[in-house]
């Protein structure tokens, strides 16, 4: 088959799924080798978000717990990641972490050794060393977008321990479907008061005093000190939630449900 032919053939296939047809005017504005890479990449995202959603659909009750992948072992905050995950389990919940090393590690190990289920979500990257010997339940990721859905949409909270950008993306990012009410009844949780006081004292007298958020975004950000008392934030926020809305409550679980018996 001459090159022309081959690059009809893939422009026809990919006319065949609505997710990646294009008209004749946007052929146009592309060159071919340019259009059939860009379908190609949607079919690509098409099937990652297809695979997370599949992967956790059966997942049950779990947190998110960020954290950064450069915290050593014999950090302190190392310690508390293996007790939050620890405690998470305890309470019923499985842990979904980044999949990494460092704080991500931690709660998988304290999950994995509290006999729980330790979600790794990991990411393509060309410094990362894959998913740690903790997770039980694991996939990679080539987009950040895709996995950071993934993250919200199987949890009902997120712990936050001491990170960097990455971390502070995640936490930001389900800050932001909160406070839009893009999702309901999501506590996050920051672990480490000398850490993350800096952070919300800044929010506070620069964004909040030039009234670019509200005082309610400010305090959805509970900070605590402990495993503990971070599971008791996520408990008591449940309980207000179940008790405040409880046939909203009742639809996030039948969402849930539902996927779960789509993917039995």
């Amino acid at each position: 088959m001459s090159a022309p032919d081959r690059q009809q053939a893939d422009v026809d296939l990919l006319d065949d799924n609505p997710y990646t047809r294009v008209t004749r005017a946007d052929r146009g504005l592309f060159g071919w080798r340019e259009l059939v890479a860009t379908r190609w990449r949607a079919m690509r995202i098409q099937s990652e978000f297809i695979r997370g959603f599949s992967a956790l659909a059966e997942l049950g009750p779990a947190i998110s717990v960020f954290g950064s992948a450069r915290v050593a072992t014999d950090d302190p905050a190392y310690q508390v990641g293996v007790d939050v995950g620890r405690a998470l389990v305890e309470e019923g919940f499985a842990v979904v972490t980044g999949g990494g090393p460092g704080a991500m590690e931690a709660a998988n190990k304290g999950a994995r050794e509290a006999g729980g289920v330790s979600v790794g979500l990991g990411i393509e990257l060309p410094f990362e060393t894959g998913l740690n010997p903790y997770v039980t339940t694991g996939m990679n990721f080539r987009y950040f977008f895709v996995r950071k859905t993934v993250f919200v949409k199987y949890t009902q909270g997120a712990v936050v321990l001491p990170g960097g950008v990455g971390t502070l993306d995640e936490m930001f990012e389900a800050l932001t479907l909160v406070q839009t009410q893009k999702v309901n009844h999501y506590p996050i949780v920051l672990v480490g008061a000398d850490f993350w006081e800096p952070l919300r004292d800044w929010m506070r007298e620069t964004l909040l005093s030039r009234s670019m958020i509200s005082a309610a975004d400010v305090e959805r950000l509970r900070i605590v000190d402990t495993a503990d008392e971070a599971l008791a934030f996520i408990r008591e926020a449940h309980a207000a939630a179940l008790e405040a809305d409880p046939e909203d409550v009742a639809k996030v679980r039948a969402h849930q449900s539902n996927d779960q018996e789509a993917t039995s």
